[in-house]
C-alpha cells in the first residue's frame, strides 16, 4: 500500500468572488514525481502555493505526512519550494547558497560542509563551489536551486515551472536530469507546468486541471492512451476527433457511423445504441493508403506536408474535417494533392466524453 504524503481534502480556493479551485480531492504518494498540468489560470500554481502555506484554502484541508497543516505557518511545513527565477543569492558562492538553509537552522559547520559536498556531487558541480551564480549557466543555476531545496531533506519538494527560462535543448536535457535526481533522492516532487511534453517525460502521474477542476489523474500512458474527456485528449498531444453515432453493439465491438458512407469499429463500450459519441485517433496511429480494395475507408486530399527531421506530418482535408497523420522520418510515399484513404486499428479509436 502506497503511503500518502500530501492530501487535499474538499479543497477550494477563492480570490475575491472568483473561485480558482473548486472542491477538489487529491492524494500524492511518497516518493513519486507528480505533475500538475494545465493551461494558464487553471489553478495549478494555486494548489502549489496552498501546499507550501503561502496561500490558505478558502475551504477544505491540506495534510502533509498525515498532519493537518491547513493553518500551519509555511516555515514549519516539511516542504521546500523551487521557483521559476531560482532565487539564488547573487553575492554568495554556490556552496554558501546551497548551505544557507542549514546555516539558518544552526546546523554545525562540519555537518553543513559534509551535506553541501554531497549535494554538489549529486548534481555534478564539483569545482564550482566558490563561483557566484552569475558565473554559471542557466542549467547549472537550476541545479543549484534544486539541491538547495533538497539539502534540508523535505518531505516534499514543490517546483513551479523551474525549466521555463531555459532554451529548448537545455530544457530537454534538464528534464531527464531532474527525473534522475528525484529518483536518487527519493523525495516526493510536485511539479507545475503547462508543457505537455515535459509532463509526459518526467512524471510518475499527471494531474490535468481545467478551470479549477481535476479532469483526470493517471500515469503518462493512461492520460495519453486512455483520455477520459475530449479536453484531456486534445490537451495531451494531438488528437483527431470524429463525431459519430453508435448504430450496432456486440460483445467485442461497437459500430459507429461517422459519416454517410463510413462506419468504423471501436472496442465494446458502455455507451448505448443510438448514442452520439466522439472518437479520438492519434495522428501516429493513422495509416495512409492509396487504394481501398475491401472496405470503405475515409477518403481525403493531402493539403500540407511538414517535415521536421524526426517526423513527417500530413494534413488531410476530408470535406470540412482536418485530419493529421504522423509518419516517422522523411516519408516520400505521398505528396500534397494526393487522394488518400485513412486506416487505423480498432484499439486505436478511443471513445471520450465531452
Amino acid at each position: 500500500m502506497k503511503k500518502v504524503i500530501v492530501k487535499l481534502e474538499n479543497f477550494s480556493k477563492n480570490y475575491g468572488e472568483k473561485q480558482v479551485i473548486k472542491n477538489i480531492n487529491l492524494e500524492v504518494y511518497e516518493g513519486e514525481f507528480l505533475t500538475l498540468l494545465g493551461s494558464s489560470g487553471c489553478g495549478k500554481t494555486t494548489i502549489l502555493r496552498s501546499i507550501s502555506g503561502m496561500d490558505k484554502p478558502t475551504s477544505g484541508k491540506v495534510y502533509i505526512d498525515s498532519e493537518d497543516v491547513t493553518d500551519l505557518d509555511p516555515s514549519k511545513r516539511k516542504v521546500n519550494t523551487i521557483f521559476q527565477n531560482y532565487a539564488l543569492f547573487p553575492l554568495m558562492s554556490i556552496e554558501d547558497n546551497i548551505g544557507f538553509g542549514l546555516k539558518m537552522k544552526k546546523v554545525p559547520k562540519k555537518e553543513i560542509k559534509k551535506r553541501v559536498e554531497a549535494m554538489i556531487k549529486l548534481v555534478h558541480l564539483e569545482g564550482y563551489e566558490k563561483r557566484k551564480p552569475k558565473e554559471l549557466s542557466g542549467g547549472e543555476q537550476q541545479r543549484v536551486s534544486i539541491v538547495r531545496g533538497l539539502i534540508n531533506n523535505p518531505k516534499v519538494l514543490l517546483l513551479d515551472e523551474p525549466l521555463s527560462a531555459l532554451d529548448l535543448k537545455l530544457r530537454k536535457k534538464m528534464q531527464i536530469e531532474l527525473k534522475q535526481l528525484q529518483r536518487k533522492s527519493g523525495i516526493t516532487f510536485i511539479y507545475v507546468t503547462h508543457d505537455q511534453d515535459e509532463a509526459l517525460t518526467m512524471s510518475d502521474r499527471i494531474v490535468i486541471l481545467k478551470d479549477g477542476n481535476i479532469e483526470q489523474v493517471g500515469t503518462p500512458e493512461e492520460v495519453y492512451e486512455q483520455p477520459k474527456s475530449l479536453y484531456v485528449a486534445d490537451f495531451i498531444g494531438e488528437a483527431n476527433v470524429f463525431n459519430g453515432e453508435i448504430i450496432e453493439k456486440n460483445e467485442k465491438n461497437d459500430v459507429v457511423k461517422i459519416n454517410n458512407d463510413v462506419n468504423i469499429l471501436i472496442a465494446s463500450s458502455n455507451h448505448n445504441l443510438g448514442e452520439k459519441v466522439k472518437i479520438v485517433v492519434r495522428p501516429e496511429n493513422i495509416k495512409l493508403i492509396k487504394e481501398s480494395k475491401t472496405e470503405k475507408n475515409l477518403c481525403g486530399v493531402i493539403k500540407e506536408q511538414i517535415y521536421d527531421g524526426a517526423f513527417t506530418k500530413f494534413i488531410i482535408n476530408i470535406d470540412k474535417l482536418v485530419i493529421k497523420a504522423l509518419f516517422i522520418g522523411n516519408d516520400k510515399t505521398f505528396k500534397v494533392g494526393d487522394n488518400v484513404y485513412l486506416k487505423w486499428q480498432v484499439e486505436d479509436a478511443i471513445v471520450v466524453g465531452k
